[in-house]
């Protein structure tokens, strides 16, 4: 079927959404006649990322497959997320309850501490959950986002030292767009990173800590990255996607494709790998990264590891270590959206391999090593969100090599974000429904 072939990877096997919009939501952003899909499948929309299909398909097989859209659309019953209360996997029996609804497709969550966090919404909104209930008003006077495409309000996170004295710094990441163009031209844009603080609901003392060069925006809107980490001497982490020019991402002169460093004031540490090399962007800790939406510390061997979108094909799970380049795009396990090869290669010297990598893809989001009491069996296994098969997944490690892998929940919503709670919980963002989920050990 045209459809599974060429389109389920982005929209979605029934036509739900994924790294794409959903097709049977009434909403079609560029033109809903029979004409204007066709145009949008044949020529691509470029800077969402679409493909052109027309060296692929013939002008029948995208009337074709039209027709099937609009059937599709037009029968298309309201989407059902029913959630469970319940889950067996291998060792546990699990409760699970609703933590948070209501949201406008939240993206990441924070903890504080168990009874407070912070979550971002994808359209420029930062939520405050406290003693047991969501803030009704989001945070006042945030950064202004581009939420547009894949873009928005992305990551958030704690400073290290939030309950010291004099702290209270909280990071955000988001897609940054320049003033407005002349002759209706699209506005520039960019991940960035800032910090500030939350003074009742207010955002103030707001510091750029990094901001890329105004040559490096693009116009493209999607493969913004973005998650944020700390390591054990509380240096920052965060990754941007390439933007969509993979080029870019073998590029060290430009900051999109990569695995950044800097330390929480924005500073470039001593040791970063092209601190002291000229025409680079010295924030660079690693390079050759597609789309990087995960980053997480293993609990005991502090070692950083990252998921990453692939394309048609090749999510990739990795190893990040100082200085190494991670391939993209001149090897890869995965294709164009559109069927056509990205290259012959898997392999090359000097290139890092992935500890585990799924064709076809998953849609890889958010990971997070579990660490907590109350799933002793977990610590220190990696779990793992998927947004095109709405599940989170549990891979167990031997050193370097992931020895199995069980899906423990699916077909909630798509799964944005997993991350281990204070408590021991493990929670679970959803988009669509915008729910964030609570997993606990079943009561005896």
């Amino acid at each position: 079927m045209l459809y599974q072939k060429h389109c389920s990877g982005c929209h979605g096997i029934n036509f739900q959404g994924g790294n794409a919009q959903s097709l049977v939501d009434g909403v079609w952003q560029f033109g809903d006649s029979t004409g204007h899909i066709s145009r949008n499948i044949k020529h691509g929309i470029t800077h969402l990322g679409m493909p052109g299909y027309e060296k692929v398909l013939t002008d029948a097989q995208i009337r074709s497959l039209v027709d099937y859209l609009k059937a599709a659309e037009k029968n298309a019953a309201p989407p059902e997320h029913p959630l469970p209360v319940y889950l067996q996997t291998l060792d546990y029996e699990i409760d699970v309850s609703v933590f948070a609804e209501g949201l406008d497709t939240p993206w990441d969550i924070a903890f504080l501490n168990k009874d407070t966090a912070l979550i971002t919404e994808r359209s420029g909104t930062l939520r405050v959950y406290a003693d047991g209930h969501l803030f009704s008003k989001p945070v006042e006077g945030t950064p202004e986002v581009l939420a547009e495409g894949q873009g928005g309000l992305l990551a958030v996170a704690f400073d290290p030292d939030y309950l010291e004295e004099g702290n209270q710094w909280v990071y955000l990441a988001y897609s940054h767009g320049l003033e407005q163009q002349p002759n209706g031209k699209r506005s520039p844009a960019m991940t960035r990173i800032v910090r500030g603080r939350i003074d009742g609901n207010l955002w103030k003392d707001e510091e750029v800590i990094f901001e890329a060069e105004r040559e490096h925006y693009l116009t493209t809107r999607h493969h913004y990255g973005t998650r944020i980490v700390f390591d054990a001497e509380k240096n920052l982490y965060f990754s941007i996607g390439d933007r969509g020019t993979g080029a870019h991402a073998q590029d060290p002169s430009k900051p999109n494709g990569k695995i950044h460093r800097i330390q929480r004031d924005g500073k470039i540490p001593n040791d970063n790998p092209y601190r002291r090399t000229k025409n680079t962007v010295k924030s660079i800790y690693a390079l050759g990264n597609r789309n990087p939406q995960g980053l997480a510390f293993h609990p005991e061997t502090c070692e950083l590891w990252e998921s990453e979108h692939g394309p048609l094909g090749g999510d990739e799970i990795n190893l990040i270590s100082k200085g190494r380049n991670y391939g993209w795009p001149i090897i890869s396990y995965g294709k164009n959206y559109n069927g056509s090869i990205i290259t012959e290669l898997t392999h090359k010297e000097g290139m890092e391999q992935p500890i585990w990598y799924w064709n076809p893809s998953t849609a890889v989001c958010a990971i997070d090593f579990y660490s907590g009491d109350l799933f002793p069996k977990w610590n220190n296994k990696l779990l793992v969100g998927s947004l095109k098969y709405e599940d989170v997944r549990i891979l167990s490690l031997e050193g370097n090599r992931v020895m199995h892998e069980e899906i423990i929940l699916k077909n909630a919503g798509r799964v944005r974000d997993v991350c281990t709670g204070p408590d021991g919980a493990i929670y679970v963002v959803l988009n669509d429904p915008g729910t964030i989920l609570r997993l606990t050990p079943k009561k005896q």
